[in-house]
């Protein structure tokens, strides 16, 4: 039987790329580098996940389009510019994933609705603005790919921001308070791993469902007051 008649996860990586990451940039690139290196040691989890990672400043960079960590060497280094706009990085995701669910489907793949990990460090610069696109992102009857959103907020992120960004309370998470920033950067690194080969793990499994796990020093940003 040929892989392409198999399943398939695409995941989108979306960072924050402003210039307030500039102190811990190192440490998101170090992050992707042990995802990269857990995935090649998990070849049956990898063949069921397809990766991508933007980087969402005051415009976005697609630093790399979907993509079998299989077969990659390396992961490309994200960097720092601009401001925070929430806007910018669900208007790509429009107009992505859709595409991207398409080229799968043509090359034989049944797709997985697809997981959007977002992590950001500040309130987005366009507020307000950024409401009406992610709505029509996350809105299966316009977007019938719409993804499912885990997001996570560090630094001067604000919950109830966060909360308006998961897809779900239980995908929303921020940082405790008083965890220096590159450690909650590492955390949500190791945290996206997991999630990641879990998830592959399952569908190899058979089994539907997205695993989201909780990083280390995060909390439900439900559960702050």
């Amino acid at each position: 039987m040929s892989e392409t008649s198999g399943r398939v996860l695409p995941v989108y990586m979306v960072a924050d790329e402003s210039r307030s990451m500039t102190p811990v940039v190192d440490e998101l690139n170090a992050g992707l580098r042990s995802l990269h290196d857990a995935l090649m040691r998990e070849p049956m989890a990898a063949a069921k996940v397809r990766f991508s990672i933007l980087g969402f400043s005051t415009d976005v960079i697609v630093h790399s389009a979907l993509l079998d960590l299989r077969v990659t060497e390396s992961l490309p280094q994200l960097g720092v510019r601009g401001g925070t706009s929430y806007g910018a990085a669900f208007s790509v995701l429009l107009d992505r994933i859709p595409a991207d669910v398409r080229a799968l489907k043509r090359e034989g793949f049944a797709v997985h609705r697809p997981a959007v990990f977002f992590l950001s460090d500040g309130q987005p610069t366009d507020p307000g603005d950024w409401e009406a696109t992610y709505e029509k992102l996350i809105d299966r009857e316009q977007t019938p790919t719409a993804p499912n959103i885990i997001a996570c907020g560090i630094g001067e992120a604000k919950a109830e921001t966060i909360l308006k960004v998961a897809t779900r309370p239980e995908f929303a998470f921020v940082a405790t308070p008083g965890v220096e920033v590159g450690l909650a950067i590492a955390e949500f690194c190791a945290a996206l791993t997991k999630s990641v080969i879990k998830s592959g793990q399952a569908i190899g499994g058979g089994e539907a469902e997205l695993v989201v796990e909780r990083p280390d020093n995060f909390r439900m940003a439900m559960d702050v007051v």
